[in-house]
This record gives structure tokens, sequence and C-alpha cells, in this order.
């Protein structure tokens, strides 16, 4: 019997010990391929990264860190099948996403797998707003956050100026366009028209007929409601057909990466907005985020995007949760995260209790000219910052969030 006993005890210490050294998987869902591949890159290089910080510091719960990522192609259904595919894996969370159809269509299934979602590059309102619920954390602004930061500046710089929008037919678009219209002012349909182009998928002759319109209207501001590699191709029609010269172009979601392939002698001059660029550690005098722009050019020779800060960022703030639950529980953690206030890689962020968004400092940006980028060392040095309003300024109120939810028929709080 003491043999029996001393060989169970034996056992289940040998078992406790391989659980406690096996890996904890993050299911990263990101745009390997497609429009927004680029910034699906820069989440997976942000990601690997903290995973990488995070494990030379013994891991989380004395556990190393994995990441297991699948490709969405911005595309819905396959979105939804990888999150089956990583919670299948044994992933204790997922994150990514450029596409908000995308976050907000896997987020729903994560919850229906009990895991915790984490959207990276999501600015449609939808995503914490009538699609919100409680296993969705979004870490990047939405669009009302872009809006009125843009707003506030369009109002001050360009009075009564009228407007042609150009927009991705879904959910992000619709909401972006909704909210710069109206921080701007530019409801009126017939003074400020606009079009719908088809989201993914958009055809050279998509943009060419919709920029040719654009030319033909007597607008003096041209609102790019695109992203990715669908605003830059659309950048290249609009310098064809003199648009760059003759209107203010406007991009509600800017990214370094739009910048870099379009290139700044096109981009030169058009304002949109950022949650971050490389150059804020150093405005907001953040120690460890201007560590983290050095390490990061130290390993891919390249400034960090808000794509890759904003995947780093998720994966140091769910391991901080974590640490603080003593839990990989997801409802443990949304305890630990809702209302939890920190500072990162910028000034002083918080993952708002009533719809879980991630309420930050929201910049204003201006593309520099080309003679300017190119004397920084690595011609990559893009952003004017022109304009900020804080988060709890920009962030819909609760009882804005509330009407916008009963409006959708949603309960008037997560569920």
């Amino acid at each position: 019997m003491k043999r029996l006993t001393a060989a169970l005890m034996l056992w289940l210490s040998v078992a406790s010990y391989a659980e406690a050294n096996q890996p904890i998987t993050l299911g990263l869902n990101y745009p390997r391929t497609g429009s927004y591949q680029k910034e699906g890159l820069a989440q997976m290089r942000g990601a690997l990264m903290a995973i990488d910080e995070i494990n030379a510091k013994g891991g989380v719960l004395g556990r190393p860190l994995r990441l297991s990522s699948y490709d969405s192609g911005s595309r819905v259904r396959r979105a939804i099948q990888n999150v089956d595919k990583l919670a299948d894996e044994g992933a204790a969370m997922l994150f990514g996403g450029s596409s908000s159809a995308v976050a907000i269509a896997a987020g729903k299934r994560a919850r229906e797998r009990g895991l915790l979602y984490f959207g990276t590059l999501t600015y449609s309102n939808d995503t914490t707003g009538k699609d919100g619920h409680r296993y969705m954390f979004r870490e990047s602004n939405n669009a009302w956050m872009s809006a009125r930061v843009l707003g506030q500046y369009l109002a001050g710089q360009y009075p009564g100026q009228r407007y042609f929008y150009v927009t991705s037919d879904y959910t992000w678009g619709h909401t972006t366009e909704a909210s710069l219209r109206q921080t701007t002012g530019s409801q009126d349909l017939a003074r400020h028209p606009g079009r719908r182009i088809p989201f993914p998928g958009i055809s050279l002759a998509n943009y060419r007929d919709a920029l040719t319109q654009a030319a033909a209207s007597d607008a003096q501001i041209l609102a790019l409601v695109l992203f990715g590699e669908d605003l830059v191709r659309a950048m290249r029609v609009a310098h064809d057909l003199g648009l760059t010269k003759r209107m203010q172009i406007v991009v509600p979601n800017l990214t370094h990466h739009m910048v870099e392939q379009a290139g700044p002698t096109i981009m030169a001059g058009v304002i949109g907005t950022e949650p971050w660029t490389w150059r804020v550690p150093e405005k907001e005098n953040s120690a460890r985020g201007q560590a983290f722009v050095a390490e990061f050019v130290k390993r891919y020779q390249t400034y960090p995007s808000s794509s890759a800060a904003s995947a780093y960022s998720i994966v140091y703030q769910w391991a901080d949760a974590v640490q603080r639950a003593r839990s990989l529980n997801s409802e443990a953690l949304i305890r630990a995260l809702e209302g939890h206030r920190y500072s990162l890689l910028k000034g002083e962020q918080e993952w708002r209790a009533f719809d879980h968004q991630n309420v930050q400092r929201i910049y204003a940006v201006r593309v520099k000219p080309r003679e300017e980028v190119m004397k920084d060392p690595l011609k990559q040095d893009y952003f004017e910052i022109v304009h900020q309003l804080d988060g709890e300024y920009g962030a819909p109120s609760l009882e804005e969030w509330q009407a916008e939810r009963r409006a959708a028929g949603q309960p008037p709080a997560l569920m």
C-alpha cells in the first residue's frame, strides 16, 4: 500500500510539473493575405516580440507562451473557421483582425467557445457598440474617436468646405463615414455626396468610377474611407486624376504601411488619425514606449506601426490580467480587465467597463512632404501630429452608447 501511495504521489507530481511547463497558446486571427496584409504582418511582428519578452522573464504563471496563427484573408467565413481551429488547439485567448466585419464575427464565435477576443485594428463603432459583448475587448480606437479629433481639426482649418466621400461598403466604412459626416457637419447628401465601393474585392474600375465622380463635383475635401491596399490603390488613381493637388484628401484611419506603400510623394499632405505612432512615446515621455520603438527597429529594421503596437499591447495586457487574476478563466479575466487603467507605450489608457472600449488619446496627423521624410535615417518619419484629443472626450458616453444599443434592439449592458 505504501509503495502504491508513493507511486501515485510521484505520478501526480510529475503530471503537475508537466502541466506547469506546458506552453500557453495565444491565437492570432489575422490577414496574412488580401488588402490588409501589411497591417497583418505588423500584428504578427508585434505579438511575437511581446511573447519573446514575456518568456524571457519567466512566462505567465510560470508557463511559456506560444503563438498559433491563421490567415483570415479579411474574409468573415474564414475568420470564424480560424476561431474554431484555434479553440480546438487549446488557445487561451484570441486576438487580431484589420477588418471590423472579421473582428465582429470572430469575436462572436469566440464567445460561443468561451474565449476572450481582443480586436486590434477594428475601428467600426459596432465592434464595441451594437455588436459588443462581454468577451470582446477592443484595443484600438473606434470611428467616433477618430471622427471627433478629425472633425475638430477640419472645422478649424477648413470651415464650410464641401465634401465628397468614397467609402468601403461594410461596417467600418458605414460607421466611419456616418461619424465623420456628423462631426464635420456634412450630413447633407446633396451638398456632400459620396460613393460606396465593394469590400472585399474592389476593382480598378470601382476606384476610377468613384474618383471620376469626385473630380466632376465641386467638393474641396475628398474623404477616402478606405484602408490598407484599397486606400493605396485609390490614392494612385486620385494622383493620376490630379485630385491630390486640387483637393484636400482626408483618410480617417491612416497607418504607417499605407503611406509606405503609396509613397510620400503621393501621400504628402493627406490628413488622418492614428492612435499611436513611433513618435508618440517621445512626445508623451513614455520610456517603455521608446524602448519598444528601439527594440522593434533593431529586430525588424523598420519603425513599429500602430498595428504592431496594438498587438504588442494586447499580449502584455492579457498577460498582466492573468497574473493579477492568477487564472486563465475568461470570466476571471473580464473582471480583471474591466476598469483597469495602465500606461504601456504611451500615456494612460483604460479598458472601459461598460463597453470594453480602450479609452486613450487619439491624434490627428498630416503626412509630411517627401523631402522631410527623406531626412530620416530609415526614410519613414511620415507623420506630423497636428491635433490631439483625450479619450474621455472622444469616446461615446454611456448615454450615447446605450442609445445606440437601444436603436439596434440590444440590451443596455454587455451580455
